[in-house]
């Protein structure tokens, strides 16, 4: 039998080392490949949370801004900051409004008008 494992190919003789190297090396690398994905998605929360955090924030900032200028545009504050600049502001008299009515949607009113004038501009 020490005859016939002389002769054998060292192909044979190294095939289990062989295969168990790499299967420790399969299985060593998926240890690593699970531990690099938990650190990606532990990354990942990391970041989805100060981005929900700084989302939060610029909500109540904008919200704040918001009411700021809900507040800056009141009739009290405008007539306020127009008597604190000393502008001479008053409100409008009536004999100068001038209401425009407004034709309802698929009346041509408009262009039969212009064409009465186009019309008597020719004449």
């Amino acid at each position: 039998m020490a005859k016939n494992r002389r002769n054998q190919s060292a192909a044979i003789r190294f095939g289990p080392a062989l295969k168990a190297l790499f299967l420790c090396l399969l299985i060593a690398g998926l240890a690593v490949g699970y531990v690099w994905q938990k650190g990606q998605i532990f990354q990942l929360g990391r970041q989805i949370t100060a981005c929900e955090s700084r989302l939060a924030h610029l909500r109540d900032e904008n919200q704040k801004l918001s009411d700021q200028l809900a507040v800056l545009n009141s009739p009290v504050m405008l007539d306020q900051r127009v008597h604190e600049l000393n502008l001479g502001l008053v409100p409008a008299q009536p004999t100068q409004v001038y209401r425009l009515i407004e034709a309802p949607p698929g009346d041509n009113s408009s262009r039969r008008l212009a064409a009465r004038q186009e019309g008597g501009l020719a004449q």
